[in-house]
C-alpha cells in the first residue's frame, strides 16, 4: 500500500480557492440563466402586445372606414374640419344623361 501524503497549508488553501471559484461561477452561470428566461418572457410579452396593438389598430381603420362611408352617403362627398366640427360639401358637377334615342 502506499504511503500518504499530507498536502501542505498552502496547497490545501489553494484547492479550497479552486473550489470557491467553481462554485461561484456556476452561481453566476445559474443567475445568467435565470436573467435569460426572464429577458424571453419579457420579449414574448412584448411580441403579444404588439401584436395586439396592430389587431386594434387595423380595427381603428375600418371603424374610420366605416365612418367615412356612412357620413358620405348621408352628406354627400366634402370635407370635415375636425377642430370645429364643420363640414363642407365639395359640389359634384351635374351628371350628364345621355340622349335618348326615339324609336
Amino acid at each position: 500500500m502506499a504511503d500518504t501524503v499530507k498536502f501542505s497549508d498552502d496547497e490545501m488553501k489553494k484547492l479550497q480557492e479552486l473550489q470557491t471559484s467553481y462554485q461561484s461561477k456556476t452561481i453566476e452561470f445559474g443567475q445568467l440563466r435565470v436573467q435569460s428566461i426572464l429577458l424571453k418572457q419579457q420579449l414574448s410579452a412584448l411580441e403579444q402586445q404588439e401584436a395586439q396593438m396592430e389587431v386594434d389598430y387595423s380595427n381603428i381603420q375600418k371603424n374610420e372606414r366605416d365612418l367615412v362611408e356612412e357620413l358620405n352617403k348621408k352628406y354627400g362627398p366634402g370635407s370635415l374640419d375636425p377642430s370645429t366640427g364643420t363640414f363642407t360639401p365639395v359640389e359634384q358637377p351635374p351628371v350628364e344623361q345621355p340622349p335618348q334615342t326615339e324609336k
